[in-house]
């Protein structure tokens, strides 16, 4: 009863421009889903606010990683618009080999990051919140090319962004990652039914 009352009050005290960039990410994850182009207009705005809205209140290291969505917003729209001679963007499949160097280069750099951040910044959970930080900023690009790994990803960082939150106390944001965890099964089961094996290698 203590954490629903907590939530309750945090929601309260959400701003209306957090409630924007709420219903604006969960329609991302929506439109992305559904292979949309409307997923990065809605990413585009809810990154906005959230860089505007993190900035201000000092949590710069989010307020960066949400520069750093805003970009891959106009990145992802361009790619999926375009792709490789004014093709459709495929869903692809990255290897077994390919997806194991991603997480241990992306590993080995949270782990220097997280060591930084443990040692000269006063920053809690460092090495945690540095691992969720550099693989959503590589997860984000898997999305922009359409990866279908992308989702698994998602799963483990927003199950760890849970964990996170939870501890610091943030129990709004404890709500929407478990929406969002949720949301991430549905879309790998609807991107792996679009994926075309055949269409990948045509495109390549």
């Amino acid at each position: 009863m203590e954490f629903l009352s907590q939530a309750l009050n945090g929601f309260t005290a959400m701003s209306y421009w957090e409630y924007i960039a709420v219903v604006l990410g969960l329609a991302y994850l929506v439109f992305v889903m559904n292979e949309s182009l409307w997923a990065w207009p809605c990413a585009f705005i809810s990154t906005l606010i959230y860089t505007i809205l993190f900035w201000n209140g000092a949590l710069l290291m989010e307020s960066l990683l949400n520069f750093y969505y805003l970009a891959m917003a106009v990145y992802g729209f361009y790619c999926w618009k375009n792709g490789k001679e004014k093709k459709e963007l495929p869903i692809t499949s990255w290897q077994f080999n390919t997806n194991l160097i991603i997480i241990t280069v992306t590993s080995l750099i949270a782990l220097a990051l997280g060591y930084v951040m443990d040692n000269y910044t006063h920053a809690d959970f460092a090495y945690l919140d540095s691992f969720t930080t550099c693989f959503a900023v590589m997860t984000t690009y898997l999305v922009a090319k359409k990866v279908l790994e992308n989702w698994l990803y998602w799963f483990v960082i927003d199950a760890a962004s849970i964990y996170l939150y939870l501890q610091k106390g943030y129990y709004p944001t404890v709500v929407l990652f478990a929406i969002y965890t949720g949301v991430v099964i549905w879309g790998y089961m609807q991107w792996r039914q679009h994926y075309e094996p055949d269409k990948e290698q045509a495109f390549a």
